[in-house]
């Protein structure tokens, strides 16, 4: 693992920020292909890192000093990283940004985001032109974090895909302690739809948008330096700016389920009960208070956009197509 150094060679890099479950997705689709090196902040993660084959720095978002070594490294940036669980803003993606400024910039950056950022839609149907009604802090974050992107790209050149995702889910992120533990969903008739994406189809998604912007060679001047992500002022719904090279995509796929639902198909997948049903007064004193927020908002999500532009088609369109080609444990 490197510290503080700087990794040397002529062939475009690839930066991974944030190395978790879909950061080690998106480098084992990668590595074959590129070279690709991954930012981490807990040595512990280095094993997981060279197993992909991609190289390593040590870094903390939350250090601007620790950053050095990402200075003009890369030509993509996939950025991973999630906010910190306090206040309304994302200084780690701030502190990125201004570690990016300080040299060559790179020609495209990746970011997964939340729709949380769409807040309650009451059950409607939205695209990526839906205002954006952060009902949470923790959605607040990420609005902050989009909009703090979209000015930095626009200010620089920099081609920049936001991609939108709703509840991961994978065999090991399923709910089934939740499930085991009975814990209580709402009844159907009051219950909030949910989304979801399997990680590797959201890793694919990522993906896609990098090659979507095209994957080798210098595409113009970048310029050196520029400001370390003011805010975006007026930065609505996630239409894509007219003349800059900006995607906004929710990365979502087609199932169509309520939250209990949701539960119940997993629980008769692995023949678990199904969980009670309470009413959303009931829930108010019986589910812990980061469920209730979820549970608070309702919103169905178009995916025609993901489709079409990138012409992505999902390795699991639904949550039941996943369950029926996994094996029973």
């Amino acid at each position: 693992m490197t510290k503080g150094n700087r990794l040397v060679g002529s062939a475009p890099t690839v930066l991974i920020v944030g190395f978790g479950d879909i950061g080690e997705r998106v480098a084992n689709l990668l590595v074959p292909s590129q070279r690709v090196v991954a930012l981490i902040r807990n040595p512990d993660r280095l094993t997981a890192v060279e197993t992909t084959g991609a190289h390593c720095l040590q870094g903390d978002l939350d250090d601007l000093e620790s950053l050095g070594a990402i200075v003009g490294l890369a030509s993509t940036v996939f950025h991973f990283s999630p906010p910190p669980n306090i206040g309304e803003d994302d200084p780690r993606t701030k502190n990125l940004l201004l570690a990016l400024s300080q040299g060559r910039l790179p020609q495209r950056l990746v970011y997964i985001s939340t729709t949380g950022v769409y807040g309650d839609c009451d059950g409607g149907w939205i695209d990526e032109t839906a205002p954006l009604k952060p009902q949470s802090a923790r959605a607040q974050r990420r609005v902050a974090a989009e909009q703090r992107l979209m000015a930095w790209a626009r200010d620089n050149g920099v081609k920049l895909a936001i991609l939108r995702a709703p509840g991961i889910y994978a065999a090991n992120r399923l709910p089934l302690d939740r499930i085991r533990a009975g814990t209580s969903a709402i009844i159907q008739t009051e219950d909030s739809w949910s989304n979801h994406i399997h990680a590797e189809d959201l890793a694919h998604a990522a993906v896609r948008a990098f090659e979507f912007f095209g994957e080798g060679g210098e595409s113009g001047d970048s310029g050196e330096g520029g400001e370390g992500g003011e805010g975006a002022e007026g930065a609505e719904g996630g239409e894509d700016a007219e003349g800059s090279h900006e995607l906004v995509l929710n990365v979502v796929d087609d199932t169509q389920l309520k939250m209990g639902d949701y539960f119940d198909v997993v629980a008769d997948h692995f023949k678990l009960a199904k969980p009670p049903r309470i009413t959303r007064v009931e829930a108010e004193s019986q589910v812990s208070a980061a469920m209730l927020s979820f549970m608070r908002e309702s919103r169905r999500i178009r995916n025609d956009k993901l489709k079409t532009t990138l012409r992505f088609t999902f390795n699991y369109p639904t949550v039941q197509i996943f369950l029926a080609q996994l094996g029973k444990v």
